[in-house]
């Protein structure tokens, strides 16, 4: 297992209503069906309860609002962001077992970490170093929210990895494909038109990457 090394730190998040009043400017209210009002009372209380620290992400539920609708909302210059090809069953990654997410359409997300100090680790090798952590691993629409929110989090050779959403197959077992959002090099099926665009993939679960960190929070608050 690589050894941990500090890294930068990603830019802090704003404030829970700011982030509410962000997702209405995107539309994501009305993708998920959620009035505006009652978008802008939840983030309001929630500021006002406190607690949630400096790094606490506004999300959707993903049966709200799935990663295939949030991904194109991305913007890295000028360019909206996209699912490789090669993903076209994106909205089937759900979330791992171990991860508790009630029914409620909204949620905190707090602690979130890009998880720099595990580049050129595997997904194998990060998910039980970050359980032991007691952190649990962003989701891939968590991870997309948190970029809609802070695009700065989303920087060349410092991208993230989101292993908390795993794809089941037929027989039960886990698909090797872990979920990813880093930037298009523009290159292969991506086309030159995408280079530099925010972009949805994967990477193997045995795979190490240097550019990609592991994207985790210490909680989920409805």
């Amino acid at each position: 297992m690589p050894e941990i090394s500090p890294g930068p730190v990603a830019p802090s998040l704003p404030p829970l209503t700011a982030q509410a009043e962000r997702l209405i400017e995107l539309g994501v209210h009305e993708l998920a069906r959620i009035p505006a009002g009652e978008l802008r009372a939840f983030a309001s209380a929630q500021d006002a309860d406190g607690g949630h620290g400096d790094e606490a992400l506004l999300a959707v539920h993903p049966e709200r609002v799935p990663a295939s609708a949030l991904a194109p909302l991305l913007r890295r210059e000028g360019k909206p962001g996209f699912v490789v090809t090669d993903m076209s069953d994106v909205d089937g990654f759900r979330p791992l077992d171990t991860i508790e997410l009630t029914d409620a359409p909204l949620y905190v997300v707090t602690g979130v970490d890009r998880g720099d100090h595990m580049s050129n680790w595997s997904p194998e090798e990060a998910l039980p170093a970050l359980t032991k952590e007691e952190r649990t691993p962003l989701m891939l629409t968590e991870g997309i929210h948190w970029v809609l929110q802070q695009p700065a989090a989303l920087e060349r050779g410092r991208c993230f990895m989101t292993v908390g959403s795993r794809l089941r197959k037929a027989d039960g077992a886990l698909d090797a494909r872990t979920p990813a959002i880093w930037i298009s090099n523009g290159t292969g099926r991506d086309g030159r038109e995408r280079r530099n665009a925010p972009k949805v993939g994967w990477c193997w679960w045995g795979n190490r990457h240097t550019w990609l960190g592991f994207a985790s929070a210490t909680s989920r608050r409805p």
